[in-house]
C-alpha cells in the first residue's frame, strides 16, 4: 500500500519527526497540509484561497506523515509549482513530540516567492519500502501594485471586542444626542473611510483575540489561541509552521520598525499576536522572553509598554508569574532557517534587567513615562503586575475618588493616550517609519464582565488615543491609520434608558423589592424602551469623563452573548476578581466580586444567559473598520479581517494614487 500524508504545513526551513515500527502492512492516512487550503481539504482549488502572502513574505511548509504498519518514513520532499524546494535529506527529531501516533512531521522552514498568483504546493514522502505519497494543496501571493505615494508609517488601533455598539454607547455617553442628532461626534466619527469587516478564525466561526488580532499582522487565519502559526501536531508551544510578521518584513525590506501598546497584560493575545509565534497565547514565559530574544533583533521593536510586569521578574521575585512550563527552545532547524535566538527554560530570567541591556529605556508609572527623554530610541513600560486598570478606575484615582488602583498596588498608571504619545515620540526617530500597533484591551475584558460602564470608559479612553494619533496623522501625511477590532465582544447593544433618577434606582437596587415576587421592579419600572428612552444626559467634566456615570435617567445596556448575571443598572464600585493579578485571591482584591453573578444581588433582577459559564463571550458579529491617511481609500466595503493586512502592505510598499 502506498503511505500517504498525515499533516502538511507552508514554511522555509526543515524539520521533522519519525516513529519507526516495521514493515508496512496497512493503509496510511493523511490528516493535515499546511499552509491550510481547500484544495487539500475538500479538493476544492478554486478560489477563496485559504492561504495568502505578500511577495516574498516567509513562511513554513509543514507536513505530518503516516506510514503503512510496521514501516518507517525515509524522506519527504517539498514541491511548489512541481519544483522541489528541498531535498530528501530531511533530518528527524524525536517522534514522541507528535501527538499522532506512528506519524512524522516534516517541515521547510521560512520558505518565500515573490511571484504573484496561485501556486500548488506538495510533499511527496517515502516509506522503508519504497511505497511514496503525495499530498498536495494551494497558495496565492500577492504583490503590491506600484500605484504612487507609499505610506511611511502604519498605526493600528485595536479596539479589543470593539463592536458597533460599543462606540455608539461612548458616543452617547462622552458627546449627548438632542432632538435625534449627536450633540458632536467623536474622533473616530471623523475618519473619512469605513468597511465592515468579517472576523472568523481558521477553525470557527467565532474568533478569540489571537487570531482575531494576529491575521492583520500577518495576512492570515489562525485557529483560535494560536498566533503568527499554523496548526500542527506535535506539542511544543513554539515549534509550529510559521508565518512571518508584518513587522519582521518591515524591518528586513525598509528598515522600520516596531512599537506596541497595550492596556493588557504584554503577553495577552493581542500584543503578542504582533510578534510572537506560539501556538498557546497562554505561555507567557516564552512569549515574553521572544519579545526581547527575537523581536528587537528580528522584527524591530522598539517600543513595549502595557502592563504584565509578572513575566519580567524572576522566578522567587514577589509577583513573579515565570515558570518552565511556558518557556521553550526551539528546535534547531527553526532557528537557523528563520535566523532567531533558540531560547532557554531560564524561569529566574531577569527579563527588565536584559532589556536594559539592550539599550532600552524602561519605566514602571506614569510619571516615569512622562519624564522620558525626547532622545530616547528603546522604551519598555510595565505598569501594572499583568492587566492595566481599567479608565474608570484610574480616573476616579486622579479625582481622588477611589481606591482600586491602590489595592491593585499600582496608583500611577498612565491612560492609553499618553503612553501612545510617548510611542509616538520614540519611534518617530525612524527616518525609515515604523509598525505601531495600539489596543484597548479593556473593551473586552470589560464587556466580557458585562460591566458596562468601565468597558464605556475603556472606549472613550480609546477614542482621545484616537484623537491623538489623528493629530500625529494629520502633521505627518505620510501615515497610515487604521481603526479596526479583533471581534466583537458579548453581543452589546443599546436597550434604551433608566425612566427613575438615580436616586429612585438606588432606593430600589438596595432594597430588594421583587425578591420572590413575579415582577421585578428593577426591569418593569425601570427599563424605558423606544420614546420612553429620551435622550440621556451626562454631565463631562475637566479630564473629558463624565462626572459620574449613574446620572437621572441613564443609558441601559443589555448583551446577547451573556452568561447568568445579577443586574441592578448602576455602576459597579469594584471591578471583577481578575485571575490574571497574582494577588487576586489576597486581601483586598480577594473582597472583589467573584464573578458577575455575585454582584448586585439585592435588587433580585436575575438575567439569564444565553451561554453557560460565568463570562460573557465573544460574538461572530462583523466589526467595524475606520480608516484615514495614506492608503485609507483602499478600505472600504465589506472585507475580511485578512485582507486589511494586503492593503495596508499596498500602502506601505506599492503606495496609492497621489489624488487619493
Amino acid at each position: 500500500m502506498k503511505p500517504t500524508v498525515t499533516r502538511i504545513f507552508c514554511g522555509l526551513a526543515l524539520s521533522t519527526v519519525l516513529l519507526t515500527t516495521g514493515i508496512a502492512t496497512a493503509a496510511p492516512s493523511v490528516s493535515r497540509l499546511t499552509p491550510p487550503s481547500a484544495l487539500f481539504t475538500f479538493g476544492d482549488a478554486t478560489p477563496p484561497i485559504i492561504a495568502r502572502f505578500f511577495a516574498g513574505q516567509r513562511f513554513d511548509l509543514a507536513a505530518t506523515l503516516s506510514p503503512d504498519a510496521n514501516a518507517t518514513i525515509t524522506s519527504a520532499v517539498f514541491k511548489v509549482d512541481n519544483i522541489p524546494v528541498s531535498d530528501s535529506s530531511i533530518s528527524y527529531t524525536v517522534a514522541d513530540k507528535v501527538a499522532i501516533t506512528n506519524s512524522v512531521q516534516a517541515v521547510f522552514r521560512a520558505y518565500s516567492t515573490a511571484t504573484p498568483g496561485i501556486h500548488s504546493f506538495s510533499v511527496v514522502g517515502v516509506q522503508s519500502d519504497g511505497q511514496s505519497v503525495t499530498a498536495t494543496g494551494n497558495f496565492e501571493v500577492v504583490a503590491a501594485q506600484q500605484l504612487g505615494r507609499r505610506a511611511k508609517n502604519i498605526i493600528y488601533l485595536i479596539g479589543d471586542g470593539f463592536g458597533i455598539a460599543h462606540r455608539t454607547a461612548a458616543r452617547i455617553m462622552s458627546q449627548g444626542v438632542q432632538l435625534g442628532k449627536a450633540n458632536a461626534q467623536m474622533a473616530v466619527d471623523a475618519m473619512p473611510y469605513t468597511a465592515i469587516v468579517q472576523t472568523h478564525s481558521l477553525n470557527s466561526i467565532v474568533t478569540d483575540s489571537a487570531p482575531g488580532a494576529a491575521c492583520y499582522a500577518t495576512g492570515n487565519k489562525s485557529n483560535n489561541n494560536e498566533e503568527g502559526v499554523f496548526p500542527d501536531d506535535t506539542l511544543s508551544f513554539f515549534d509550529n509552521p510559521r508565518v512571518e510578521y508584518m513587522g519582521s518584513y518591515l524591518l528586513r525590506t525598509a528598515g522600520k520598525t516596531l512599537g506596541i501598546v497595550t492596556t493588557a497584560d504584554v503577553f495577552d493575545a493581542t500584543p503578542a499576536a504582533f510578534a510572537v509565534h506560539t501556538s498557546n497565547r497562554g505561555a507567557g514565559t516564552g512569549i515574553c522572553d521572544q519579545f526581547l530574544d527575537e523581536g528587537v533583533t528580528n522584527r524591530g521593536l522598539r517600543v513595549l509598554l502595557g502592563g504584565g510586569r509578572k513575566w519580567f521578574l524572576g522566578a522567587g521575585t514577589n509577583g513573579s508569574a515565570r515558570v518552565s512550563s511556558s518557556d521553550y527552545v526551539l528546535p534547531a532547524d527553526l532557528a537557523t532557517r528563520w535566523g532567531v535566538n533558540a531560547g532557554s527554560i531560564d524561569p529566574a530570567r531577569d527579563l527588565v534587567g536584559d532589556f536594559q541591556k539592550a539599550g532600552f529605556n524602561y519605566v514602571a508609572n506614569g510619571t516615569e513615562l512622562g519624564a522620558v527623554s525626547p532622545a530616547s530610541t528603546r522604551l519598555l513600560g510595565l505598569f501594572s503586575f499583568s492587566n492595566m486598570n481599567v479608565a474608570k478606575d484610574k480616573i476616579d484615582k486622579r479625582r481622588g475618588a477611589s481606591t482600586v488602583v491602590d489595592d491593585f498596588g499600582f496608583p500611577d498608571q498612565p491612560m492609553l493616550n499618553e503612553m501612545t504619545s510617548k510611542a509616538l515620540q520614540v519611534l518617530s526617530k525612524n527616518l525609515n517609519g515604523f509598525c505601531l500597533m495600539v489596543e484597548a484591551a479593556s473593551i473586552d475584558k470589560q464587556a466580557h464582565n458585562m460591566d458596562t460602564e468601565r468597558w464605556i470608559l475603556d472606549t472613550i479612553e480609546f477614542d482621545k488615543t484616537i484623537a491623538a494619533v489623528r493629530a500625529f496623522g494629520a502633521a505627518n501625511p505620510d501615515t497610515l491609520v487604521v481603526v479596526c477590532a479583533d471581534h466583537e465582544c458579548a453581543g452589546v447593544n443599546i436597550i434604551g434608558a433608566s425612566t427613575v433618577s438615580n436616586a429612585r434606582l438606588t432606593e430600589i437596587a438596595a432594597s430588594g423589592v421583587g425578591l420572590g415576587t413575579a415582577t421585578n421592579s428593577l426591569r418593569d419600572s425601570v427599563v424605558g424602551v423606544y420614546e420612553a428612552a429620551s435622550f440621556p444626559v451626562y454631565t463631562i467634566a475637566a479630564d473629558g469623563y463624565p462626572v459620574t456615570t449613574d446620572p437621572d435617567k441613564k443609558m441601559l445596556i443589555g448583551y446577547a452573548g451573556n452568561s447568568d448575571r445579577y443586574e441592578d443598572w448602576l455602576t459597579n464600585p469594584f471591578p471583577l476578581q481578575d485571575s490574571q493579578q497574582p494577588f487576586s485571591k489576597v486581601a483586598p482584591l480577594s473582597t472583589y466580586p467573584a464573578n458577575s453573578s455575585k454582584r448586585d444581588v439585592l435588587g433580585n433582577l436575575l438575567i439569564t444567559g444565553q451561554v453557560p459559564g460565568t463570562s460573557a463571550v465573544h460574538t461572530a458579529s462583523d466589526i467595524p473598520l475606520y480608516a484615514e491617511g495614506r492608503g485609507a481609500s483602499l478600505f472600504h466595503g465589506t472585507m475580511d479581517n485578512t485582507d486589511v493586512y494586503f492593503n495596508v502592505m499596498q500602502a506601505l510598499i506599492g503606495g496609492v494614487p497621489v489624488a487619493k
